[in-house]
């Protein structure tokens, strides 16, 4: 059994997220989780750097086979090895798509609130941001989002768009789309000419239910879509920089590969060594992080129902992030007010572009210990 109670300290290790604050300040706010990688990730990073050498590296047939398998085996979708793209970088594979689909100056289609890297990558790459707002409403107690359907039509339908970019899981919303609602965004995109970029970054990361790529659903929306998978958010090997992309569709693939030309380098040979051992040794830690994060879900949402009911928050069944609505508390600025008064870091909703005004985003992806002084933090500095 993992301890996954266990978190050896973080600080002064070169970590953004507890090194950016003070450290008197508990980080709950960029997605990279506090727990140790799994043990054969670390073992097989031990045995590599012994062997001294750390030259170029090249595409590696076993990995790529392993991610063919991997999608077989969890959603029955067949993908060849000459399907599979290699990426340093998913924010950067997001950048890639954004310059490699349509012209300059055509629109992006962003569904907010967002992982703020997809508000930016369509103006980085001399492309319009369009946005369609998720549809807030209160369901038994908490926060739940939809799809305006309406409103996704007419924007895709607009005659700039080219490009739709999908978070799937949805960051920070916490929530995989079911599967009608992936046929109906993918069957409006058809019919408009859009491209879909399906950010699946989280797909491992499934509290309840189970995850369906979008790309899976028939062989007309694969040939229209560019998924983007990286174990890096599931076994905490972000910093290591291994990312890839599955584009079943030739044409989309050449267009894909030329803009990487030059600008995106191949993954370092340490994180092919640690997503190997990521893939092929590790499932049963997943099983047992995913155990832990639902009761760091349960505990929080538990917390702050009966404590902080002036507080409205998501229940996720993906991903470890919580979504917190904080318009009712005396502030205009509930990032400002956590981060000064309760010394806890959350990241800020107005980032997330529409609909993050007045919001926060916690990630529980800690020991409980840190998970449990930074709630009674948050709840003595609302009493106060």
């Amino acid at each position: 059994m993992n301890n996954f109670d266990y978190t050896p300290t973080r600080l002064n290790t070169d970590s953004i997220k507890w090194n950016h604050y003070t450290s008197d300040v508990l980080p709950l706010w960029i997605a990279d989780m506090d727990f140790q990688s799994p043990q054969p990730i670390i073992n097989a990073l031990q045995q590599r750097v012994a062997q001294g050498h750390y030259g170029y590296g090249q595409d590696n047939q076993e990995l790529t086979m392993l991610i063919c398998e991997r999608m077989q085996r969890l959603y029955q979708w067949s993908v060849q090895p000459d399907e599979v793209v290699s990426l340093s970088g998913l924010v950067s594979g997001l950048n890639i798509v954004c310059r490699a689909v349509g012209e300059p100056n055509d629109s992006v289609l962003v569904q907010t609130p967002i992982y703020p890297p997809f508000l930016t990558a369509p103006s980085n790459q001399q492309r319009q941001l369009q946005v369609s707002e998720l549809v807030r409403q209160e369901v038994n107690g908490h926060l739940e989002y939809s799809i305006d359907f309406d409103d996704f039509g007419r924007k895709t339908a607009d005659k700039n768009n080219s490009l739709f970019i999908l978070c799937h899981p949805h960051n920070p919303i916490g929530r995989s789309f079911s599967r009608n609602e992936l046929l109906q965004m993918a069957q409006i995109c058809l019919q408009n000419d859009t491209v879909i970029c399906s950010d699946e970054i989280h797909a491992d990361l499934i509290l309840q239910g189970q995850h369906q790529p979008l790309a899976s659903l028939s062989p007309e929306i694969a040939q229209n879509t560019i998924s983007l998978f990286a174990p890096s958010k599931t076994y905490n090997i972000a910093g290591l920089g291994f990312s890839f992309a599955i584009i079943q569709n030739p044409q989309l693939k050449r267009q894909f590969k030329q803009t990487m030309t030059g600008i995106m380098p191949y993954p370092n040979i340490l994180s092919v060594v640690a997503s190997l051992a990521a893939y092929k040794h590790c499932d049963d830690w997943l099983q047992q992080l995913l155990d832990y994060l639902r009761a760091n879900r349960d505990f929080a949402i538990n917390f702050m129902q009966q404590k902080l009911p002036q507080i409205n928050i998501t229940h996720p069944t993906a991903t470890y992030l919580l979504w917190l609505d904080c318009q009712d508390l005396p502030t205009d600025n509930p990032y400002q007010f956590f981060l000064k008064q309760a010394k806890v870091a959350l990241n800020n909703g107005h980032s997330f572009g529409q609909g993050g005004e007045g919001f926060v985003r916690l990630n529980f992806g800690c020991s409980r210990q840190v998970l449990t002084e930074s709630l009674e933090r948050i709840y003595h500095t609302v009493q106060n």
